[in-house]
Parts: structure tokens; C-alpha cells; sequence
């Protein structure tokens, strides 16, 4: 059998894959088992931030498989120590860091601090988290739960308690109560729609919560590690929130997921844990990664980088205003909204035929995440099939 028969044979049916089978790529270019070429503006939803098949990355992979590539958590890991250090210098935070393996797994630890800070610092126990309508934390069940999408509810339940859902930033300070342990959003929301959210209202709605001492949860599963412009969207902001999840771009390909706490001294031995989480080969691709990065960053790279393709982007926008009625987002996430439905789904079919790959987000948007490291030439590539594509509608 070939590779989609065996993937019909045995692998769940939950997802609803494109005919394609990719089988090697180089940057934002990648090649599929026909050895058609396409340019990649998804980095793989926002994952693979330094390319595909970075050198260095690896390079770093490589020498840490030859030697050590897991033993437990149980024992000191030199490369976790200093991806925390990383990590943590590169947002600028006093904060210390657990490791995991995915966003939904960071959230659900983020979840965990909130609520023993709660129960700690008081006779009531708070345990409540408020989220945001159309955000997106995760697939497990508390994090699908903490999600603000009411179909992904279904079937699923029971679901833990204590998590409800503000209509927008205006709307949180009233659904507060003495039960809330904590308010966690995306300052830009992915899978919503890329959704920003008003920076003058996060910046009001960080210092009430902190006279409520009340901890603000900043999931930047998919604006961290330099995907808007700063290591942390909360950065871009202004903002200092109590905790902070990272993983996709953090690592480069390999999973992995991050909280940042400045709340030290909530968790103690035993109170969460991973087997694989911070292990040392997933750690020493973030410390790669974050090096790449951060050089970037330092040179300006990154800025000009996320300049040209947004410069590429407003002219093929401004071109076709009449498939798409608004350009939303900001350093290396953006955002086309499709006058409808049937127009994205016929955009990204058509893009994919002709050589570019691009995401759907939300209802009615054609989303944009090409990897960091993307060459003005590939950006111009992208672009230029991506015209074809839709010329074809």
C-alpha cells in the first residue's frame, strides 16, 4: 500500500489532509513526492520559525542524539537549564520555566499555577479562569474547555468546572468574582481568526488585575519566540502577565511546550510534571532556535524581513479587494478576511494547486505564517503563484 493507503488503514481519521505528501524542504521551500515545489507561508501553523531543515538546528539535533537523548526529570539536564535561561532572557521577565511538549499541555500547566495561587492566597478557594469568545487554548479536555468555541464542546463533556467566556477584553472585568483564579487570552487570536486585541485595553486590563491579584495568562503558543516582532507578543504590548505559555516556533520542529512564571514559589516537587518535557534533545533545539532568533533580532533581520513580506502582502490585498475585505495582524501573522466561506476554500485549493501553501483561520480568513527565516526571494515566489492562484478563481 502507498503511503494515503496505509494513512486510511491506520491513522484516525481527524483530519481532513490534502493530497499532498511533502517528503523534503529547505527554508520556506518545500517539495512533495512528485518533486513539485511549493513556497511554505505556514511554517507548519507557525512551528517551523527557522526553516525547514535548518543547519544548525540540525547540526544541534544530530550531536545531542549521538549522545544523550533522554533520561528523566529526575536528574539535572544541562540543556533545560540553559533554554530556561534563554528563554527568559529573551523576554525580558524575571520568570522560571516548566517544560513541556505542546501548547495545550503549557496551558493546561499554566491552569494548574493560576489555580493553586488561588487556593493559596486565600480562605475562598478560586478556581474560575475566564477566557475570550473564539480563542483557542488546546484539544485536551480542560484546555478544549478553557477554549471559547462552543462547537468544539460537543460530544466531548463532562468537562472540568470554572471556566467562563468573556465577549471581549470590555467584558471581563464584570464576570470577575471571588471564585476567579485567573483570566488568560491571546493578544492575537490564531486559530480565532488573528483576532488582535486593543493594546491600550490589555495595558488597563493588566493593571486591574494585578491590584485583584489576580494572575493574567498570556498564551503565546503562537505569537511567541519572535513571530511578532518582540520574543513575546506581551512585550509588543507592554505588558507584564503573571504567566506566559510558549511552544510551536520555540522549537523549530520538535515538540515542545513552555510556561513562564514570575509566581516562583507556587509550584513545590510533585505538583506537575513530564515525562518528556524538557528532555534533552527537545531542549537543545530551543536553545538553537532561540540563538538563531535572537542573532536575527539583534541584526535586523527579522524587522526587515517581516517589512517586505507585509509590503508584498498589502499590494497583492490591495489587488484584490474584491475577494478580500480586510488586512489584519502584524509582524510575521497576518490575515486576509474572504468575503466569504466558499471564496477561502476555493483560495487555498487554488494556492496549493499552483505552489503555495496557506492557512484557513476562523470563519473567513486566509492566514499567514511564513517561517522567520523566509528569503525575499521566496517571499516574492510565494507571492507571485499566489497571484496566479487567484487569477484562476
Amino acid at each position: 500500500m502507498d503511503i494515503k493507503q496505509l494513512d486510511k488503514t491506520y491513522v484516525l481519521p481527524t483530519y481532513a489532509r490534502a493530497d499532498v505528501e511533502f517528503v523534503r524542504g529547505k527554508n520556506a521551500t518545500l517539495f512533495d513526492n512528485t518533486g513539485k515545489k511549493y513556497i511554505d507561508f505556514t511554517s507548519g501553523i507557525g512551528v517551523v520559525s527557522v526553516g525547514h531543515a535548518n543547519e544548525r538546528v540540525t547540526r544541534a539535533l544530530c550531536e545531542q542524539l549521538s549522545n544523550i537523548t533522554h533520561i528523566s526529570n529526575l536528574y539535572h539536564i544541562g540543556p533545560q537549564a540553559l533554554a530556561a535561561q534563554k528563554v527568559v532572557e529573551a523576554s525580558g521577565y524575571d520568570m522560571q520555566c516548566f517544560f513541556a511538549n505542546s501548547g495545550a499541555e503549557a496551558n493546561e500547566g499554566a491552569i494548574k499555577i493560576a489555580r493553586k495561587h488561588g487556593e493559596r492566597d486565600g480562605a475562598i478557594k478560586r478556581y474560575k479562569i475566564i477566557t475570550l469568545n473564539h480563542s483557542f487554548h488546546g484539544r485536551t479536555i480542560t484546555t478544549v474547555k478553557a477554549t471559547g468555541q462552543a462547537d468544539m464542546h460537543n460530544y466531548f463533556g463532562p468537562f472540568p468546572d470554572g471556566f467562563v467566556y468573556a465577549d471581549g477584553i470590555d467584558a471581563i472585568e464584570s464576570l470577575l468574582d471571588d471564585h476567579t483564579a485567573g483570566v488568560m487570552i491571546e493578544l492575537i487570536q490564531g486559530e480565532g481568526g488573528v483576532e488582535p486585541q486593543d493594546k491600550e485595553k490589555v495595558q488597563a486590563l493588566e493593571k486591574f488585575l494585578k491590584a485583584k491579584n489576580i494572575p493574567l495568562i498570556i498564551d503565546e503558543v503562537q505569537t511567541g519566540a519572535y513571530r511578532v516582532g518582540e520574543f513575546t507578543a506581551s512585550q509588543t504590548y507592554g505588558i507584564s502577565p503573571e504567566i506566559i505559555t510558549l511552544a510551536k516556533g520555540v522549537g523549530g520542529g520538535v515538540p515542545v511546550g513552555v510556561v513562564m512564571t514570575s509566581l516562583k514559589g507556587v509550584f513545590s516537587a510533585g505538583d506537575h510534571g513530564s515525562t518528556f518535557g524538557g528532555n534533552f534533545l527537545s531542549t537543545r533545539a530551543i536553545c538553537e532556535v532561540v540563538d538563531i532568533l535572537n542573532e536575527k533580532k539583534r541584526d535586523g533581520s527579522l524587522e526587515l524581513t517581516a517589512l517586505y513580506f507585509n509590503n508584498a502582502l498589502e499590494k497583492f490585498y490591495k489587488k484584490h479587494t474584491d475577494l478580500f475585505t480586510k488586512k489584519v495582524g502584524f509582524g510575521m501573522m497576518y490575515g486576509l478576511r474572504a468575503k466569504d466561506g466558499d471564496t477561502l476554500a476555493n483560495v487555498i485549493k487554488s494556492a496549493r494547486e499552483h505552489g503555495v501553501m496557506v492557512l484557513k483561520a476562523g470563519r473567513n480568513t486566509l492566514r499567514f505564517l511564513p517561517p522567520l527565516t523566509i528569503t525575499e526571494e521566496e517571499i516574492d515566489e510565494g507571492f507571485n503563484a499566489l497571484e496566479s492562484a487567484v487569477s484562476k478563481l
